[in-house]
């Protein structure tokens, strides 16, 4: 398995509806914070979440949170 790669160095935050979403880790993704199917061969896969009602998240880019697919602020010690 490879390192992921680092999308950004701070969270992307937006307003999702609901339904399922497919949240890259792998950092290769061109769609960013979303998959893609960029990490083929990678061994690394995407993190799927559902989202019940329409909110506002924050993202993870780095792809270090310990809360995927959540920002848990582990880009400020990048």
């Amino acid at each position: 398995m490879s390192e992921p790669e680092i999308a950004a160095k701070e969270p992307d935050v937006r307003t999702l509806e609901p339904g399922t979403y497919y949240w890259c880790a792998c950092g290769r993704s061109k769609d960013q914070p979303f998959c893609d199917g960029s990490h083929k061969g990678t061994g690394i896969e995407p993190v799927s979440f559902e989202i019940t009602e329409t909110r506002q998240v924050a993202l993870c880019q780095c792809k270090r949170t310990a809360t995927p697919p959540f920002c848990d602020g582990s880009h400020k010690s990048l």
